[in-house]
C-alpha cells in the first residue's frame, strides 16, 4: 500500500473546503483518500490554521 504524504497546508485546504459545503466523498474522491483518513485529518488538525 503506497503511503500518501499530504502537506500541513493540503490537509488544511481539504478541511476548509468541507467547512464551505463540500462534502467529505467529494472531497476523499479528489485527493484520493479513504473517507476515514479525512475524518482522522479532521480530528488531529481542527483548530488550525493556515498562516
Amino acid at each position: 500500500m503506497k503511503k500518501n504524504n499530504f502537506t500541513e497546508s493540503q490537509i488544511l485546504k481539504a478541511l476548509k473546503e468541507n467547512q464551505q459545503g463540500m462534502s467529505v466523498s467529494a472531497i476523499s474522491r479528489d485527493l484520493g483518500i479513504d473517507k476515514s483518513t479525512f475524518y482522522y485529518w479532521k480530528k488531529k488538525y481542527s483548530g488550525m490554521e493556515q498562516h
